[in-house]
């Protein structure tokens, strides 16, 4: 009987252990997975090209559904109407009749999109990569989600809905650089206007630079940054006040997603690792 009763709990502690080594193995891989680390510069110019690459082909392969996107600009239009804040058509001659303001503008919408953002990202890496990673997972996330909206709710801009209301400013100045005009339109959707990422990744900038810059001047250029931005994307007809709105959604959504993985939002993290 003393045998039984020794060798029994040993039994059962010899059985319980491997699951109680595994569970927190799995603990520590999360663990591991959601800790902020220096992030290694090949590998992160290869997860934004690779990342940019992927969402560009599936953003190009919705379907151009121009009949439904038109009846949604419609009903963007009526909508706005309602809440007293159509008034796209007004800016965007206002400023179309000042030449080289909306020129400027074009450039503007064709180029920084893409700069400031890189230039955020690089900024980040060298400067705070204890943030970088989580900041960038915000972003990834708010670019990711506005995938749905493109496919479940094609919307046409401004400049391509009929009436003659709007003005294509890069067609009439014969600008070059939008995706969306001339000869590079058969190289992008024309009908994927909601929400705008112009917004969504100018204002991640803008707040980014804002929540972590130490000079009062840049801070202020990152609130001025998605400000300028929204100015823009109207007086060039490329977008309605409300595909702001659902640009500032899905980074809503892209930072939710970061702070659930990393528990806090990614200007409360470390600066270094």
């Amino acid at each position: 009987m003393s045998d039984w009763t020794v060798t029994e709990p040993e039994g059962r502690a010899q059985q319980t252990l491997p699951r109680t080594v595994t569970g927190e193995g799995d603990q520590g891989f999360l663990r591991r997975l959601r800790t902020p680390r220096r992030p290694r510069l090949w590998f992160e110019i290869l997860l934004i090209a690779v990342s940019y690459w992927i969402y560009s082909l599936i953003r190009n392969a919705v379907p151009e559904q121009k009949a439904q996107a038109l009846r949604n600009a419609g009903w963007i239009w009526r909508t706005e109407h309602v809440l007293g804040i159509a008034v796209e058509d007004s800016v965007n001659h206002a400023l179309n009749s000042v030449t080289w303001l909306i020129i400027g503008m074009n450039y503007y919408y064709a180029t920084l999109h893409f700069v400031v953002t890189l230039g955020v990202l690089v900024w980040l890496y060298r400067s705070h990569p204890g943030r970088y990673a989580a900041a960038r997972l915000a972003l990834f996330a708010t670019t990711g989600v506005a995938l749905l909206g493109y496919y479940l709710f094609p919307l046409a801009p401004p400049r391509l809905t009929t009436g003659g209301l709007f003005v294509d400013t890069v067609t009439l100045h014969h600008t070059w650089g939008s995706m969306a005009s001339g000869d590079l339109k058969h190289m992008s959707n024309q009908y994927a206007a909601m929400p705008s990422m112009h917004i969504g990744w100018s204002l991640w900038c803008g707040l980014t630079v804002f929540a972590l810059a130490s000079v009062p001047w840049a801070r202020v250029l990152g609130l001025l940054y998605p400000t300028t931005t929204l100015l823009v994307i109207v007086a060039t007809a490329n977008h309605f006040w409300l595909d702001a709105v659902g640009g500032m959604l899905c980074l809503t959504f892209g930072f939710l997603t970061a702070r659930l993985w990393y528990g806090t939002l990614p200007y409360a993290l470390p600066r270094r690792t």
